[in-house]
């Protein structure tokens, strides 16, 4: 079977598996993850991508946006500097530090490719509803490391895989670009193994110190 994604352990065991595909879960950070045969090829991501309706003026959208938003600043020093990473179609993140005093960079794969802003280095780092998108989370959180000063923050928000979700009905699940899932053991297991300490906020956000 194909090494965990995320750490790179083997020995993954068959978690669950529908009409669509199957998922596998790791012995080593219990990450449960999509095989890649059954990822979208990139120009079907994006087209999956161009019908999210991401506005920044939407209330509603910035409110669910302030899940992560609002641990994080509270933990932030005044003009800390940050990198909204997966900032989507419509950037709102990113404006929203910005109103509250954090000067913020983004970066997408998709829609904003400028990869010199992965050149610097950042006070914070922000990644909503991105996570469970990556095919090589593992290279992806190194990358997260390595743009993160020492004493700064990566707030990630992705809806945790707890023990009590019926993961044959959960929802979370049924979006085809969605093939990463985790838990907070995966984080709790990334905390100890890169000498971070991590908070959780409610059943989506957790917040790592580096």
């Amino acid at each position: 079977m194909q090494p965990c994604p995320l750490c790179g352990a083997d020995g993954a065991s068959l978690f669950h598996e529908d009409k669509r595909r199957c998922y596998l879960r790791c012995p080593q950070c219990a990450l449960v993850y999509v095989p890649a045969v059954y990822h979208l090829a990139p120009d079907r991501e994006k087209a999956r991508y161009d019908l999210h309706r991401n506005d920044p003026a939407d209330p509603a959208y910035r409110a669910f946006l302030r899940r992560l938003m609002d641990p994080l600043v509270a933990r932030l020093p005044p003009g800390a500097y940050g990198l909204d990473y997966g900032s989507g179609p419509g950037p709102t993140l990113s404006r929203m530090l910005e109103e509250r005093g954090y000067p913020t960079a983004i970066y997408d794969a998709f829609y904003a490719p400028d990869t010199s802003v992965l050149a610097r280095h950042y006070d914070f780092l922000a990644c909503s509803e991105t996570m469970e998108h990556f095919a090589r989370p593992g290279r992806e959180w190194h990358r997260f490391l390595a743009l993160v000063r020492p004493g700064g923050w990566i707030g990630i928000m992705t809806q945790f895989l707890e023990m009590d979700v019926d993961f044959s009905s959960w929802y979370y699940k049924n979006d085809d670009t969605h093939v990463a899932f985790y838990s907070r053991a995966t984080f709790r297991f990334l905390a100890r193994r890169d000498g971070l300490t991590v908070d959780f906020e409610g059943n989506s956000v957790a917040l790592f110190r580096r």
